[in-house]
């Protein structure tokens, strides 16, 4: 339930659509509902803006599948991540509306509302096409955050000529979200040419003294370029995440 939805359900109260007793059994299950495993956080999306996220990683694929059906049943769209083919089986069962990408390892309930007008988008960019897997989890939970969304793949320093031929996409974008493995140097690049925040992807991609991913992490909190913040190693929904609310903010105080 998010604040439009409540404030809704009081004009029906309000009214005489809906009895209180009504709203009452509504609101029973806020701020949370215990399934004994997992107590869901259905005020997640009233408090911050978007519903709590599963993170499936060393969850049973039916609790995944109970936890997902009882977020769906409050909220209009709703993200797994991390999440196997195993996961994905058992959320369709229960969720037939649910759609999985193999890539990212991401299922999606139900869809996002469209992004408000004028809203700035996310421009998603990778070093290597072997990053794309992260960079496909931040797309996704932007998107899921009713972002829009922009991708520009394998464009890494090996040849950067290739990042270069799109100058014109790299201003156009609100926000830029650069994941990159190996020594994580398109970061910095970037940083250097745009004027709009920078979130930065280390990824685990890499030989023996990329030390998976730790070294990619320390160019990227070690960079001179301004503007730029460091995620977590192979955390897309972070940097996806982060960069909606910053888009979604501009777009608020454009609205005001």
């Amino acid at each position: 339930m998010n604040e439009q939805d409540l404030r809704e359900m009081l004009d029906r109260v309000a009214g005489g659509e809906i009895s209180s007793d009504e709203a009452v059994e509504k609101l029973r299950l806020l701020p949370f509902e215990d399934l004994g495993f997992a107590k869901v956080d259905h005020h997640r999306a009233l408090r911050t803006g978007f519903p709590e996220v599963i993170y499936c990683e060393s969850k049973t694929p039916e609790q995944v599948a109970l936890i997902a059906e009882r977020l769906r049943q409050f909220a209009p769209c709703v993200l797994a991540t991390r999440a196997s083919r195993e996961c994905f089986a058992a959320v369709g069962q229960r969720c037939p509306d649910a759609s999985y990408n193999e890539q990212a390892r991401v299922i999606t309930l139900g869809a996002a509302v469209p992004p408000p007008e004028g809203c700035p988008s996310v421009l998603v960019i990778t070093a290597g096409t072997s990053d794309i897997a992260v960079a496909e989890e931040a797309a996704l939970v932007a998107e899921a955050a009713s972002v829009p969304v922009k991708r520009l793949f394998d464009v890494g320093v090996a040849g950067i000529h290739r990042l270069l031929g799109h100058q014109e996409l790299l201003r156009e974008a609100g926000v830029l979200i650069v994941v990159a493995g190996m020594e994580g140097a398109l970061a910095s690049v970037v940083g250097g040419l745009v004027s709009k925040p920078v979130i930065a992807v280390p990824t685990s991609v890499g030989y023996g003294a990329s030390f998976g991913g730790v070294a990619a992490l320390l160019a990227m909190l070690n960079s001179c370029a301004s503007g730029m913040a460091v995620v977590n190693i192979d955390n897309g929904f972070g940097a996806g995440y982060l960069a909606a609310m910053i888009c979604k903010m501009v777009s608020q105080a454009k609205a005001q």
